[in-house]
């Protein structure tokens, strides 16, 4: 997709304001933002002021020009591509259907490696491996793995289940082909942020119940866990951020047909009756974000079920910091952490071995 003029000036303007001087941004910015005993960081409150005077939001009128602004705003907010990272198709069978997927190895690295299954962010309707591929290039990049990002079918046109089963699907197709991937086969995560994290959360509790192949690492980016709960930072972080209560019903409206139990594992891992068993996890939690407390009560669950997990809350920072290294450090150093935690967790599966 060739990238409007509009969008390339934008871009060079967002560039602009977070290089300009701290009192400068601040002033943009407005008052610091403080809730729930927490400051939000300036780069994310510069973020949401630019995001306020331009007009853009995560969710518009149509599930059409929901997904062309989530692809046309990428290019504000990933900065240039990330190299060196060759990239390839991959195309994942699913059903009666094809996945395509995307193979990201960073350069110099041997076979076999660790690899994480990647889902992208979305809400389940909008976003795409476009929209993530700079996400992936970092994760590959500096957690020295090669992921695979999957290009899940997303709802309204294909509601839950069916992205479950495509999650599924992908993390067996990439056990059963990891020499051809270049991958350990005992060393596959699955891993993804928001509507990508509850896929990846869910597909790891599946597995593991089944018997057979299962993930050896989850690494879950402010995951959707548990749709049967209004908690307390759904309530608190409702407006006026990244991602608000209103986008989240909008969501759900598109990805559950109605009568749907939402306490099936497969759409609320939170609320499965057993989660013991379960590959070592790392979740991330955005203190501003209205999924916080409920990420924060799976890991808990975990923690309870004898599962190995660390949990990170960056209590500064917004739902989507994963997309958004382009501009701002303070959303780099978040993602580095992630990266980090995939690099050690896969490096101990090497260990056990």
């Amino acid at each position: 997709m060739a990238i409007p003029l509009q969008v390339r000036a934008q871009a060079a303007a967002a560039q602009l304001v977070f290089w300009l001087p701290r009192p400068v941004r601040r002033l943009i910015a407005g008052p610091p933002l403080r809730r729930d005993g927490q400051e939000l960081a300036l780069d994310a409150q510069l973020l949401l002021r630019l995001q306020q005077l331009t007009g853009t939001a995560l969710v518009g009128e149509t599930v059409e020009g929901s997904r062309l602004g989530l692809e046309l705003g990428r290019h504000l907010v990933s900065g240039k591509t990330i190299e060196p990272v060759a990239v390839r198709d991959v195309v994942i069978p699913s059903g009666d259907a094809s996945l395509d997927a995307t193979l990201y190895a960073p350069a110099g690295l041997p076979e076999p490696s660790g690899l994480l299954v990647f889902f992208h962010g979305g809400g389940w309707v909008v976003g795409s491996r476009a929209t993530h591929d700079n996400a992936a290039r970092y994760l590959a990049k500096h957690a020295g793995v090669r992921v695979l990002s999957v290009e899940y079918r997303m709802a309204p046109e294909h509601p839950f289940p069916t992205p479950f089963e495509d999650a599924l699907a992908a993390f067996d197709y990439a056990h059963a082909n990891a020499a051809e991937l270049g991958a350990d086969a005992d060393r596959i995560a699955v891993g993804g942020d928001s509507a990508g994290g509850n896929l990846s959360a869910a597909l790891t509790l599946a597995a593991a119940r089944r018997g057979g192949p299962a993930p050896a690492f989850q690494l879950l980016i402010y995951p959707a866990v548990d749709f049967t709960t209004r908690r307390r930072s759904r309530e608190i972080f409702a407006e006026k951020l990244f991602l608000t209560d209103e986008s989240m019903t909008w969501f759900e409206g598109h990805y559950v047909p109605a009568g749907t139990d939402k306490a099936d594992p497969r759409l609320s891992p939170l609320v499965a009756t057993d989660h013991s068993g379960l590959p070592p996890a790392f979740i991330m939690t955005a203190g501003f974000d209205p999924l916080r407390d409920e990420g924060e009560a799976y890991a808990e669950k975990l923690r309870e079920a004898g599962v190995s997990v660390a949990v990170s809350r960056q209590p500064d920072l917004i739902h989507g910091f994963l997309n958004f290294t382009g501009v701002g450090s303070r959303f780099r150093e978040a993602t580095a952490e992630l990266a980090g935690a995939l690099r050690l967790g896969l490096a101990r599966q090497q260990k056990e071995k």
